[in-house]
Formats: C-alpha cells, structure tokens, sequence
C-alpha cells in the first residue's frame, strides 16, 4: 500500500530534476555508475550490471511499502541520467524522513549537484511533508560523504557502532545526522549561499 505521506512528485532545480524511479531507468543508471567505477568503492551500495535489477526491485517494494521514495537524479542540460537518491524509513506518524542511497557519477561529485538534490529534497520535506526531522546516514569510512553531509548543515547526532553486516562480512559503523524542522530556514539559507557561489 502506497503511504499517501511519500508520494511521486518531480522536483526541479535550474541544474537537475528529480524523476520517480521506474524499472526502465536501469541501463541509465548503471551507465552512470559506470563513471567512475562506482559500484567498487566498498563502502557504498553504488548498482552494476549484475545487480542492477535487484537494485531497483528492491528500492520499487520499499517505495510499494510506503516507507521510500526512490528516485533518479536527471541533469536538465544533457538529459542524461546522472545518478540517484531516495527518501527511505518514513515514519508517517512520527513525520520523519531519511535521505539515502545517494550516489552520482564521478563527473558530476564535488558540483553544485549534491547541494541541489539536497535542496530539493530538503525542501519537499520540510515544506511540503511537514517533516519535524530529516536524518541522513552513512559509513564510518566515508569521508566524502560525512563532510558533505556536514557542509549541508546537518548536526551529526551519534555513530551506530556495527550497525550493519557488509556483504563481505565486514561491520559497518554508522554515522547519524539529522537536520529538525526549526533548523530548515538557516540551512535553506545556507543552501542557497552556497549554490550562488
């Protein structure tokens, strides 16, 4: 059952656009993760033409579930698929959202993509969901991520230690940010100072 709290909506920025995921967007976004080779980095769940299918399945069921909202992030100039993103463990009743699974190709890291994506979703969030908090988790060991995470304004709430068992049978520590609804105007603030750069 569709939760009517998480619902299909394009988001769109002057850079990029947020599109619902559908299961015809695979070979774009493993043409995308290809950039870069993304799907080796070990500390992220980054799709490949093996698992791509899978990928997807699993982000339409969570979305089917009413507990996430997947979708592809498309840049508007070239109209390409350039990676992806999704809101994910909604708590309806406790109007709580996480932005995850999020990844790009490597032409377009260190741009002005992430802090638009973010936007957008933030915003959608906060002004459009009635959000009361938005957490954004990722790997002890990924320092790109959790500077980036930082730069967008986000108070790092605590570390979930072997939060998770890796696919190598790794564990994986779990850094917690979160940003609360009484904190969106200063970071939406901070956002738009920041793409105006």
């Amino acid at each position: 059952m569709q939760n009517q709290w998480l619902y299909d909506i394009e988001l769109v920025s002057d850079t990029i656009t947020l599109i619902p995921l559908r299961a015809d967007h695979a070979d774009a976004l493993v043409t995308a993760a290809s950039d870069g080779d993304l799907w080796q980095l070990w500390f992220t769940g980054v799709p490949n033409t093996d698992t791509i299918d899978t990928y997807i399945a699993y982000a339409l069921e969570e979305k089917a579930d009413g507990r996430s909202l997947p979708f592809v992030v498309v840049h508007n100039e070239t109209g390409e698929i350039i990676g992806s993103t999704r809101f994910c463990n909604a708590d309806t009743k406790n109007r709580r959202v996480e932005i995850g699974y999020t990844w790009y190709a490597k032409r377009y890291q260190r741009s002005s993509v992430n802090t638009e994506c973010k936007r957008l979703l933030l915003g959608h969030a906060f002004e459009s969901l009635d959000a009361i908090a938005v957490e954004l988790r990722t790997h002890w060991h990924n320092q790109a991520s959790r500077q980036a995470i930082a730069r967008l304004g986000a108070k790092q709430d605590g570390v979930l230690r072997n939060h998770q068992v890796m696919p190598d049978g790794s564990y994986r520590d779990t850094v917690v940010f979160s940003i609360i609804n009484i904190e969106w105007p200063a970071v939406k603030q901070n956002l738009a100072y920041r793409l105006a750069r």
